[in-house]
């Protein structure tokens, strides 16, 4: 996400490495190439050119304390318009309805269905809501069985009537039902098309003056690029919806329509979709996104999604465990499902400040603890509780059982030790001993 425009945007900020000052001189040259950089990253000129506009009359004459480098003052400038561009702050959805109803809007294969199943999982865990699905793309049988399977999945509530081509009868009757069971939210995701035409604007019209709803989303693939800027002009004109959901952010996608939209529709970004799975939905923060483009990382997100996955009575656990040296690999295999629920590991380490730039050109697949769980599951009950009694005769034998070389198996488990180690410091103080002996070794077993 956003990798080749931070690597851009790094290269540009190059050209005022080692200047004393900010001149314009300096600036231009600078703005020249981060314009150059947006326009790559598939930001429409007008937008590319009014930014870096006002990058620059924020640079130029601003005097540089001695601490401060201009390429530092810079990239703080450019976090800010940065921000500005994309909203500035994050904007939820409005949930005071009763029921509070949400209509889902988009072109066909935009994400729209998944986002709903996705919504409704984050509206029952994290506000403690009782969603009410309804399947209303009354053209698409394949999209009424996929909102039904992503239903049971969540666990939620569905609305489906097999029988009806109307999607304003349908809509109005799942209401009903909201009611009467006790569901505070109906979400109705609509039909789509491959492309915006003058039916499809007519029928999304029609169900939006016939359930009055709280809230409008329109989701658009942000791997479409400028055409989804252009998309949601469009659908904004016609129903004046109330926020963005960029979808496919984990893809590889250039980053246009995040930077753009917004000042485009006038309309907030409020959800990103960062994986295919039904947890992979975040909520957008211009700041945050801001400052992991520019390779600040973004540890406060990192933090979040840590706590989500944080067990208070598994860690005391852990605690007691580490302190008197009885972590084992079974131990660790949790904390690797930890990790994992957090999302893709690439896109973790990139909140990581300082580490978007030291994972440049590094392929870190979504199974990259594969290997490792492979290894340990290979390993008896007895190995994984005690790794002191793994001698070579079972280092052979977990090899074959895993399918993985003797080296990768001895590399593990030297990686484990070491790892006890520095967690055995880290409770007894030893921070500044624990980066020493992490200087030069592989860190966390599975990764060099």
């Amino acid at each position: 996400m956003f990798e080749n425009l931070s690597q851009k945007l790094e290269k540009a900020f190059k050209s005022l490495k080692g200047q004393g000052s900010i001149s314009e001189i300096n600036v231009a040259q600078t703005m020249k190439e981060i314009r150059k950089a947006l326009l790559t990253a598939d930001v429409d000129f007008k937008t590319a050119k009014s930014f870096t506009a006002r990058v620059k009359e924020k640079a130029i004459g601003q005097k540089v304390l001695s601490a401060v480098k201009p390429g530092e003052l810079l990239t703080k400038i450019m976090q800010e318009e940065l921000a500005k561009l994309m909203g500035s702050e994050k904007s939820e959805i409005n949930l005071t309805g009763s029921p509070t109803v949400i209509l889902i809007a988009g072109l066909q294969g935009s994400g729209k269905t998944t986002f709903s199943g996705k919504l409704a999982l984050y509206l029952k865990s994290k506000k403690n809501k009782r969603p009410l699905l309804v399947a209303c793309d009354v053209y698409r049988p394949a999209a009424i069985d996929q909102l039904e399977v992503l239903a049971e999945q969540v666990n939620v509530d569905v609305f489906i009537d097999k029988e009806s081509k109307n999607p304003v009868k349908i809509a109005q009757e799942a209401i009903k039902q909201a009611k009467k069971n006790g569901n505070n939210i109906v979400i109705i995701d609509t039909a789509g098309r491959l492309a915006i035409d003058e039916e499809m604007m007519k029928e999304i019209e029609t169900v939006k003056e016939g359930t009055n709803p709280d809230e409008i989303l329109f989701v658009v693939d942000a791997m479409t690029g400028q055409d989804a800027v252009n998309t949601a002009k469009a659908f904004n004109d016609k129903l004046d919806f109330d926020g963005v959901i960029l979808t496919k952010l984990d893809g590889d996608t250039r980053g246009g329509a995040a930077l753009t939209i917004r000042s485009v529709v006038d309309k907030p970004i409020k959800f990103i979709g960062t994986s295919e799975k039904m947890d992979g939905l975040d909520i957008f923060h211009p700041d945050r996104m801001a400052s992991r483009i520019l390779g600040m990382g973004d540890v406060i997100s990192l933090v979040e999604r840590a706590q989500q996955q944080f067990d208070e009575e598994e860690a005391r656990r852990v605690q007691k465990k580490i302190a008197k040296n009885q972590f084992g690999f079974d131990d660790f295999l949790k904390q690797i499902q930890q990790i994992k629920k957090m999302g893709n590991v690439k896109d973790l380490m990139g909140m990581i400040p300082g580490m978007g730039k030291a994972m440049k050109g590094v392929d870190i697949d979504d199974d990259a603890f594969k290997g490792i769980e492979a290894i340990i599951h290979s390993m008896t009950k007895e190995e994984r509780n005690n790794p002191k009694i793994l001698n070579g005769s079972r280092r052979k034998r977990i090899a074959l059982g895993s399918g993985k070389e003797i080296s990768e198996v001895n590399q593990l488990i030297k990686q484990f030790s070491q790892m006890g180690k520095m967690m055995k410091m880290m409770q007894s103080g030893g921070a500044k001993q624990m980066m020493q002996m992490m200087k030069g070794r592989g860190g966390m077993p599975g990764f060099n």
